[in-house]
């Protein structure tokens, strides 16, 4: 590619500063030029960004044009035109900020006001408070529970309890001590009753049909059979303490049994 060069003296630079045209001769961009700029020293700059890096405060380079290498003032009055236009769009705020009543974009001639409606009596959409009040909870919590074991004063395991028949528990890698503990943090941590995964489509799909309210087991019903086998098994003052803890609920004849805390 042939180029012409053509290197004159800056004046709108400080002394010493040379300004480098090259004038393409050939190619596609036949008739276009590059500006450069050499200072003193021979350090070339290529923008006008380097040479304000590099000059910093002691030349004002809000005027200076580039390619010309000459003072602009028509250029230094844009500028002070667009700081003030800016300034004043800061001084208005911006239009997200705005509390006054949206206008209706219509092709209307005059403006009409848009009355906003916050709450409506006849709004299906109703809040959930439960759900508001209570923290979300991990799914498959009770799983943490497994291989725990309760001591006593003398640091000895105590014995696990037996799981009556009725109870069986459900979800992926169930144990049986597993929903024991599940069972014993539900009477302790709520007040509800414990009725077990009532809903049958839990068994097929546990990770979308989970009840979290209820430990995972199977719906149970405690018949007055279980009741009696308890009663022979326990002293007296273990059954009227656990007798305290069952309410019966007739249904079709058959009675079952809601756990309270």
């Amino acid at each position: 590619m042939i180029m012409e060069r053509k290197k004159t003296d800056c004046p709108a630079l400080p002394p010493g500063w040379k300004k480098e045209e090259v004038i393409r001769k050939s190619g596609l961009s036949a008739g276009k030029s590059d500006v450069y700029y050499y200072s003193p020293t021979g350090k070339k700059f290529r923008s006008k960004p380097q040479l304000s890096r590099y000059l910093g405060n002691s030349v004002d380079l809000g005027c200076f044009d580039f390619r010309t290498g000459k003072m602009m003032p028509s250029k230094m009055q844009k500028n002070k035109q667009r700081l003030r236009s800016d300034n004043l769009s800061l001084s208005k705020g911006k239009p997200d900020l705005n509390t006054a009543l949206p206008i209706r974009q219509t092709a209307s001639i005059f403006k009409q006001p848009v009355t906003k409606v916050v709450n409506h009596p006849n709004n299906k959409v109703k809040t959930d408070l439960q759900r508001a009040t209570e923290k979300p909870r991990q799914l498959f919590w009770e799983k943490r529970l497994k291989g725990l074991r309760s001591s006593d004063v003398s640091e000895e395991a105590l014995r696990t309890m037996d799981l009556p028949r009725g109870l069986q528990s459900m979800g992926p890698d169930s144990a049986d001590e597993t929903l024991l503990s599940a069972i014993a943090s539900a009477l302790h941590m709520s007040s509800a009753p414990i009725t077990g995964q009532t809903s049958s489509a839990a068994d097929k799909n546990p990770s979308i049909w989970l009840n979290t309210s209820q430990p995972l087991c199977k719906a149970f019903t405690v018949t007055d059979d279980d009741i009696r086998f308890v009663s022979a098994l326990e002293p007296r003052s273990a059954r009227r303490g656990r007798l305290d803890m069952m309410s019966s609920v007739c249904v079709s004849g058959t009675r079952s049994i809601t756990l309270y805390q």
